[in-house]
């Protein structure tokens, strides 16, 4: 157990989530949990599912704090920031905030021990993934603890180079949304081929579980599964020719790269811009 007082600062989808791991799996005490965020109503909910403490005032969630989660909006961080000077100077910042960098988070809360990360919505029920790096000034304890707090999510892995941060919010952090969108449209074309909408989602659930599942297990290049179940001259080959012209594969490499791009500019984003971030 992870005998330490913990603080989110933004209680939102992924803070609740990494709340709900937490006490699922008996790494923390509800007690020694506060959640901050400008709602009362907000806090009063984590309160009565999960018996953690809650406030609206920042300054005094972080006062006692031994980790300080922040899982506010990117466009809300500077702002946030600024109230945010009483860190305990032994705390670990933790932060999975999509582009901000080690740096920005270091100045802008005068604060050496941070940890930067990217988890993913499937958090939520422990089947997540989590890419984060740390500031040399996090001690090899810290890091142990925050591969506690990361598995409440699921699994997670450490990376040295921080550029990886950004590219894992385009791949991973961004990617249950590429997987959404494609399980919809494997839906609607079953729909329109004349299946019942319900019919259709369980087969296409499956096939993405199995799919998923079975490519785990075989520990063999996706293109081999591919070919194992792609005759010559068949339906799959007939439909891989269709995706392949459409420029499917392009489509999708230029999507992770646009959103790449973008996370490296809201780690640059000048106060007062108004960005939409699902993720939290």
């Amino acid at each position: 157990m992870i005998k330490k007082k913990i603080t989110f600062i933004g209680p939102g989808v992924m803070a609740e989530a990494m709340i709900a791991g937490l006490l699922r799996n008996k790494l923390a005490d509800a007690k020694n949990i506060i959640a901050s965020g400008p709602h009362e109503a907000r806090g009063e909910e984590l309160h009565k599912k999960y018996g953690i403490k809650h406030t609206t005032d920042n300054s005094a969630a972080i006062h006692e704090a031994d980790v300080v989660v922040l899982s506010v909006k990117p466009q809300r961080l500077t702002e946030v920031m600024k109230g945010l000077k009483g860190i305990r100077p032994e705390a670990l910042v933790l932060s999975i905030i999509a582009g901000a960098t080690l740096k920005k988070l270091g100045s802008g809360l005068k604060h050496k021990a941070i940890v930067r990360s990217m988890p993913n919505t499937p958090g939520q029920i422990g089947e997540g993934i989590t890419v984060w790096t740390a500031s040399k000034e996090v001690t090899e304890e810290q890091k142990g603890m925050t591969r506690k707090l990361l598995g409440a999510l699921g699994e997670e892995v450490f990376v040295e180079d921080e550029s990886y941060l950004d590219m894992a919010t385009a791949l991973s952090g961004s990617g249950p949304a590429y997987v959404f969108l494609f399980t919809e449209a494997l839906i609607d074309a079953g729909v329109h081929m004349g299946f019942p909408r319900r019919i259709a989602e369980q087969l296409v659930l499956q096939t993405i579980k199995g799919s998923a599942s079975y490519y785990q297990g075989a520990a063999r290049h996706p293109a081999t599964l591919r070919n194992q179940v792609t005759s010559p001259g068949g339906t799959s080959a007939e439909a891989l020719y269709y995706l392949e012209k459409a420029g499917f594969r392009t489509a999708i490499s230029r999507a992770v790269w646009a959103a790449y791009q973008r996370s490296l500019e809201l780690g640059k984003e000048k106060p007062g811009h108004v960005e939409v971030d699902e993720e939290k």
